[in-house]
Formats: C-alpha cells, structure tokens, sequence
C-alpha cells in the first residue's frame, strides 16, 4: 500500500504494512529525505513519512515569535494519535531536528521507541546551538546566490557534490531532483529562523521504559560526532552508536546501514496505548 495523504494537519504518505514507523526529516528537508530506505523498510514495516510544520506541504509555522518546539510537538502527538493503527503506540525515527523530536516524544513516553539519526538537542552550550544555526544561514546565503541555476548546479555531479558537502559523505550519490528541492527549500524555509527561538530540551525524568537508538555519523559537519557523548546523560539507557562515512543526513550515504539500524531499533513488541489498556 503506498497512500498520500493530506486529510489531517501534516501531510504524509503512508507505505506498507506492519507495525507503524513514523519518519521525521530534519530543517529545511521534507518527506523525500527518507526515499533511499523506503522501500526496504516497507516490506517490514508500516511506515509513514510526514513534512514536518513549515515544511514541504503542511501548514507553515505560526508567524508570532514564541519556542516553537513544543508548539511542533503537541501537533506531532496529535498527528501520531490520528494515524495509529487501532490500540497501537507507534515507533518513531527521525534525523536532525525530527531526531530531537523523536527523543522527546519518547521522553514523554508517547512512542513505542524512537531511533535518531544525528539528533539535535545535545549541544555543548549556547554556543555550539549558534554555530550550528550560523551553519544554517550561511547555506542559505550561498543558496540565494545560485537560485537561479541550482537546476542546473544540482544535475552536474561534481556540483552537487560541492553544494551539499555539508549534510552528506556523500553528496554525489543525492539524486539531483532531490537537491534541488533541498537548495530551493533552504532558501524560502522560515524554520532556519524560528529555530532561533527555540531552546531544545528534554522532559525530565524520561520515561526509561522507552527504547532509544541514537546513531551518528562521523562525518557530521552541522551536529559534529562529539555531541553523541551527551546522548546517555539524558538517556542512561539508549544504546549509542558512531559511524564512519556518515553524514549529517546520512540515509543516502549508506541505505543499507541506516535501514538496518532503523529497523532495529523498531523491532520492539506490539504496545498497547494506555487509553485503550485502561478502556478509555
């Protein structure tokens, strides 16, 4: 079964069958960031990709400025609500900021598990955020100065390669209409200054009955490699891996790694949600 959908908030496209895993991209990506590993995981899993608020084809972000980050969470807990099959707590995955999100529904006790790619939400202080987000907003500037050619730019294997060094190891293996999408994205995403607002964190206590799978990528240029080591502070019970010849957004770096981690990490048993355990 492969069904787009737009009846509920946030736009989603629901494949396969099986236990439910939710997908969530990262700033300034959308559904098509999972593409590399959807096939594969369809054939074990009822897996559903979403744009993420202010992204790809759901409603943009509220213009007002507040911490968007829990405003985004009570739409995604929504969202997981409306989708779940019958009785059922799904599992989530996400990368870069949907890893954050992730982990945090997973703190509130909301998933069955959650496995994060490159999370957000361990910088070292305010001036690692800040860095990162500088990151961010010179991509931007660089996109706006290419606009008008990036088609072109991004059919050329060498200038996808040096276009997007930043988020992958391997930029040339990026199909060139996704980076196409990615360069126009960045520069009309309105979420590269929201996030500005936001201030990451964590329920605390977290619900440690919650499995939790972090992997990095070595090669992360935007969330560097040494932010892992915060991960077990907030979650002494998630198991944490590193990685070679990874990126920042590693799925099309290595498809067949980041499926098998995924599908991992998702391989806990059928959960019943609370409501329904008590006969709510």
């Amino acid at each position: 079964m492969d069904t787009t959908n737009n009846t509920y908030a946030l736009a989603h496209t629901i494949r396969g069958e099986g236990p439910t895993l939710v997908l969530l991209h990262g700033l300034v990506h959308r559904q098509h960031a999972w593409d590399s590993v959807i096939d594969e995981l369809a054939r074990h899993r009822r897996v559903i990709t979403v744009d993420l608020p202010g992204h790809g084809a759901s409603p943009d972000l509220p213009l007002h400025t507040i911490d968007l980050g829990p405003w985004i969470l009570d739409k995604l807990e929504e969202f997981l609500t409306q989708i779940a099959q019958p009785g059922e707590l799904p599992h989530v995955a996400g990368n870069s900021l949907g890893g954050y999100f992730a982990l945090e529904l997973a703190a509130r006790g909301t998933v069955a598990s959650a496995t994060a790619l490159s999370p957000a939400g361990f910088f070292r202080g305010a001036w690692d955020q800040h860095r990162a987000l500088l990151t961010f907003r010179a991509l931007r500037a660089a996109s706006r100065l290419i606009q008008p050619a990036a088609p072109a730019i991004m059919r050329s294997t060498i200038g996808r390669t040096l276009a997007n060094g930043v988020f992958y190891a391997r930029p040339w293996r990026v199909p060139a209409a996704t980076a196409t999408i990615d360069a126009q994205s960045i520069v009309h995403n309105t979420a590269i200054d929201a996030a500005g607002h936001s201030a990451p964190h964590f329920t605390a206590p977290p619900d440690n009955t919650v499995p939790i799978t972090v992997a990095w990528g070595r090669r992360d240029l935007v969330l560097p490699v040494y932010q892992a080591k915060l991960v077990t502070q907030t979650f002494p019970h998630a198991q944490v891996s590193t990685h070679p010849r990874l990126g920042h957004v590693p799925m099309t770096d290595n498809p067949e790694l980041i499926t098998a981690i995924l599908l991992a990490g998702s391989k806990g048993p059928a959960q019943v949600h609370p409501h329904t355990a008590l006969g709510a």
